[in-house]
């Protein structure tokens, strides 16, 4: 019962939180944006200039932050417990290096200036692809050990692919394009973007849905789960699906975006005891409140141009993973 009402106020919090950061969003910017004024600019006769900054924008972009930082953060908190592994992240099985890798494949042959959907396409294959090819190096009933390996040894693979298309780029515009988008950034997103990003994300979600139970037996191991009518091959698969989807369609749109998913399920994880099932959708919501966060911070520096919110996310994520290795290694000792 205790449980349960710190749980219902974690979320309510983490709700309310992730409202008034969105509303904030709406406003920030180069210039600060009336938001009254644009709405009633959107529901009149006649659009004003502030009713298209808002709807083609601002929206768009708080949207997309929104959906991005939730798959990070959810897809986190599934790797986690999937691998039980605290270091684990959505990256490790293969899905933001393969991303990196089909995005950039479409930069280099100039397939991303053919059609709109080429780029968010390429991220979501390539992930699809890694994600695959870490399921099949493991095999279908590889333990946990091995699938980190595989994934160690994809993710390397794809990330010196992605270095050998930058060194080869034909020209210095190229390799401009290509280490900006690796940079990760939410600066120009647009609708066409978000309805990308939709369909993979929502799909991803789905598959995750209701799994909760089978992450709570795998922490008492791989033997006793199964035992206890867990389908371990099949949750991997279907999990490993799940991540390429909503990590795939995320990384595709917004470019190269780390360590979300591997802070907010740990800053998160003492607040539900330690539960799996309980982590998953605070999760969600902490690593979408957390990417809309650092967006606005971009846009509120004092810098010319704007800084990329991929670096944010990095300089933040970067000292708590040392912390986090520091931790544990005392803990060990």
């Amino acid at each position: 019962m205790v449980a349960a009402i710190r749980q219902h106020r974690l979320l309510y919090s983490l709700g309310g939180a992730i409202v008034i950061t969105a509303l904030l969003s709406l406003t920030i910017g180069s210039q600060p944006l009336p938001l009254m004024q644009a709405l009633q600019e959107s529901f009149g006769d006649k659009p004003g200039v502030y009713s298209l900054i808002l709807t083609e924008l601002r929206i768009p972009r708080t949207l997309v932050a929104l959906l991005a930082g939730a798959s990070l953060g959810l897809c986190g908190a599934v790797m986690q417990s999937l691998l039980r592994n605290p270091l684990a992240s959505p990256g490790l099985v293969g899905s933001a290096s393969g991303a990196a890798l089909g995005a950039v494949i479409t930069l280099y042959f100039g397939v991303a200036g053919l059609f709109a959907f080429a780029l968010p396409m390429g991220g979501m294959a390539g992930a699809l692809l890694a994600t695959l090819t870490v399921y099949l190096l493991a095999g279908r009933d590889g333990g946990t050990l091995t699938l980190i390996l595989a994934g160690v040894a994809v993710n390397a693979f794809a990330l010196a692919l992605v270095s050998l298309l930058l060194n080869l780029a034909p020209s210095p515009y190229a390799v401009q394009e290509i280490a900006l988008w690796m940079l990760g950034s939410l600066a120009n997103v647009s609708r066409n973007e978000l309805w990308i990003l939709l369909p993979g994300t929502l799909l991803g979600w789905l598959l995750i849905w209701r799994q909760g139970r089978p992450l709570d037996l795998l922490t008492l191991g791989e033997e006793t789960a199964s035992s206890m009518g867990a389908d371990l091959p099949n949750l991997r698969r279907r999990l490993f699906l799940a991540v390429a989807l909503a990590v795939g369609s995320a990384i595709s749109v917004t470019g190269a975006i780390g360590f979300i998913g591997l802070v907010v399920p740990h800053l998160l994880r003492p607040l539900v005891g330690y539960q799996p099932s309980r982590l998953l959708i605070p999760s969600a919501m902490g690593g979408a409140l957390l990417l809309m966060l650092a967006d606005m911070g971009v846009r509120l520096l004092p810098v010319q141009g704007e800084i990329k919110v991929g670096v944010v996310t990095s300089l933040i994520g970067a000292p708590f993973f040392l912390w986090l290795i520091l931790h544990h290694r005392g803990r060990g000792a």
